[in-house]
């Protein structure tokens, strides 16, 4: 349940600002259809953050303990630096096409290439090798990611300028410090 939780957590608010959550606002005003919009981002969610989950489990499964502390601690580190670091939508997120897919295949196409590389899909690796519970941080994680994506998507652009974003940045850079020195420490 603590791989849920913590999953959850820091997902939601590293989410906040993220170039994802931009991307639901996007296609919120653009598509006005939210439900399509909300299945189509589980969707890509699911798959994504399963594959990421996978990879760190494989991770584990190479790793002496020892190495996977330092890789775990470090990357928790560098998480919470990155976090601080605001993203900007691209142009390739924000341009959709509809003319060859409907509004949920856009919004799993457009979310799955969003989220490569992103700073939930590095989390989720490494809390999935530093939980060892696949299944859990995959929820987690995809939970997260809908505390944070489906209110864009459901209010619209008032909700980015109603939120602290700074103070949320701060808090979530916050959550991986502490689990990065954990990690080094041999904690948890």
């Amino acid at each position: 349940m603590e791989a849920f939780l913590v999953s959850t957590g820091i997902v939601a608010l590293a989410e906040m600002g993220d170039k994802t959550q931009l991307l639901s606002l996007v296609l919120a005003a653009k598509l006005r259809r939210p439900i399509p919009i909300i299945m189509g981002m589980l969707v890509a969610t699911l798959l994504n953050h399963a594959l990421a989950g996978a990879v760190g489990v494989w991770i584990t499964s190479l790793l002496g303990a020892n190495a996977l502390r330092w890789i775990l601690g470090l990357s928790f580190l560098a998480m919470a630096v990155w976090i601080m670091i605001p993203d900007k939508l691209d142009d390739d997120d924000a341009n959709i096409n509809l003319s060859q897919y409907g509004v949920f295949a856009t919004t799993v196409v457009a979310f799955f290439l969003a989220e490569m590389g992103d700073k939930t899909q590095i989390a989720t690796v490494g809390l999935a090798a530093q939980y060892s519970a696949l299944f859990w941080v995959v929820m987690g994680t995809t939970c997260g990611m809908m505390i944070a994506n489906v209110p864009a998507v459901l209010i619209g652009d008032k909700m980015a300028t109603a939120l602290p974003l700074k103070l949320v940045h701060g808090i979530a850079a916050a959550i991986f410090a502490v689990l990065g020195v954990l990690a080094l420490m041999g904690v948890g």
